[in-house]
């Protein structure tokens, strides 16, 4: 029982997952999560940074008491200023000189900064130049957001370049596509949830696009090897043949995923949730939604769409005709597939060719078996005709 389970017939490439065949669910559903995403992104935004949407940033020790408290204060003394201002966020961090607690607020002005820090001092009974501050202007953020849009786009060129040089244009959009699919989900999420977004998730962002492709890498190259000349028989589709390489690769892009989730699993949950490692929580985070997302889109959707692309192209098409019309042919018993034997009804005068031939080369009953006569032999009679003994008539 073992051998024949789905974790063994994984292994061996012989689960015989119809994900090729289901593209149309798999379609429906990336395009109905893709809507939800855009419409978060139209309605509800992300939870941007101070580096992105601007604020001030106070770094208070961690002596003072907990992080709760230490944000507690500084909300009163921020409350006692008027105008709104709130902590935004607040973290545990840590460095050479002792661990503190980093608390940022939106911006204030250069007086109204200095004015806070001091009062923060008062509150928690130490002297001001114990607190560091620090402002952040929300240009800074446009510009590392165009950065990185640029580089998005530098990345996607270079990499639809060698697609195309490897395997053939229509891999590089089926590629690309499942790529974007994948940023915009990953994006969505951030956007539902409220994760903040930060420089490290950029980064993260851009991490995740190499783990993508190389992903996808990897089963089109094993589509490429079972589709390679499959235009001269007529046993396969196209669409079944990169079914099949799915299934024979499943097993590794799943243990690659496994391996790389595992890491960022212990960075995210364990460095940043059990440890209060607050600066690996954004990066951690956005490695691990989007790699769990990547495996995703490059076994549902890359595979699927590049069948959708191939099967628009007349060669490919008319293939796939064949092979259907063939197997048509076979199920009503017009044609009978190659190895195996043709019965023939009773009282049918019909006979099958290799049948026939057969028939004509088994010897008849009572005959001699048929052999190879010397080449001394004429007539039936040894010695060239000549009578017992050897002796010629004169």
């Amino acid at each position: 029982m073992a051998k024949n389970g789905l974790a063994s017939r994984l292994y061996r490439g012989e689960a015989d997952l119809n994900i090729v065949g289901r593209r149309k669910m798999w379609f429906a559903a990336a395009g109905l999560l893709v809507l939800v995403a855009v419409l978060s992104f139209t309605f509800r935004g992300f939870s941007l940074g101070i580096e992105f949407a601007g604020g001030n940033t106070f770094q208070v020790p961690a002596s003072v008491g907990t992080l709760d408290q230490a944000e507690a204060k500084v909300n009163t003394v921020l409350a006692a200023k008027g105008g709104g201002i709130t902590v935004v966020t607040a973290q545990k961090v840590g460095s050479t000189s002792g661990e503190y607690y980093e608390l940022r607020t939106a911006q204030l002005s250069a007086e109204d900064a200095n004015a806070v820090k001091t009062e923060m001092a008062q509150e928690f009974g130490i002297n001001a130049d114990q607190i560091s501050g620090s402002q952040v202007s929300e240009a800074w953020g446009h510009q590392v957001t165009e950065r990185a849009l640029l580089g998005l786009l530098i990345f996607i060129a270079v990499v639809a370049i060698y697609l195309i040089l490897r395997f053939e244009w229509r891999m590089a959009v089926a590629a690309i596509s499942s790529l974007v699919i994948d940023l915009l989900l990953t994006s969505g999420i951030y956007s539902l949830v409220g994760f903040e977004v930060t420089p490290s998730t950029i980064i993260g962002f851009l991490t995740i696009l190499g783990f993508a492709l190389y992903d996808v890498v990897v089963v089109f190259d094993k589509v490429q090897e079972n589709t390679r000349g499959i235009t001269a028989n007529n046993n396969q589709t196209y669409g079944e043949a990169a079914n099949l390489a799915l299934n024979q690769s499943l097993m590794r892009s799943l243990n690659t995923s496994v391996v790389a989730l595992l890491p960022v699993g212990g960075l995210l949950f364990i460095g940043a949730g059990l440890l209060g490692a607050g600066t690996l929580k954004d990066l951690g985070l956005v490695l691990f939604v989007g790699m769990a997302v990547a495996f995703l889109t490059s076994i549902l959707l890359a595979t699927p769409a590049l069948v959708l692309l191939k099967n628009q192209d007349p060669r490919i098409s008319a293939h796939n005709k064949r092979v259907l019309a063939r197997r048509g042919a076979i199920a009503r018993g017009e044609v009978t597939p190659k190895g195996a034997s043709r019965v023939v009804p009773a009282g049918d005068d019909v006979i099958d060719p290799e049948e026939a031939a057969l028939a004509g080369a088994a010897p008849k009953v009572g005959a001699r078996p048929a052999g190879k006569r010397p080449s001394a032999v004429r007539g039936g009679r040894p010695g060239g005709g000549n009578r017992p003994g050897g002796a010629k008539r004169r």
